[in-house]
């Protein structure tokens, strides 16, 4: 299973990837919706790439935006559903 620091740097080069930004642009804690980094399609992807990545399933009641405002956010959202598998 991979830690958190893993999961923070396979998060952080999905969003690098499919964003366009910067790596220098993004830091664990950048609020990457409200910096304009990402967009509602860019959410869809993500949840998308997370769920197959760690084969895990996003309720709805999970999706919101305290759980996927930043790489830190995203990150501990994910380790907490692999801890619940």
């Amino acid at each position: 299973m991979e830690d958190l620091l893993q999961i923070q740097e396979k998060v952080r080069q999905f969003i690098v990837k499919t964003s366009y930004a910067e790596d220098e642009q993004i830091n664990n804690d950048t609020l990457i919706f409200e910096q304009g980094i990402m967009d509602s399609m860019g959410f869809m992807s993500l949840i998308t790439f997370i769920e197959e990545s760690y084969s895990i399933q996003a309720n709805d009641d999970e999706l919101l935006e305290a759980n996927f405002e930043s790489i830190d956010a995203i990150a501990g959202f994910v380790k907490k559903k692999l801890d619940l598998n």
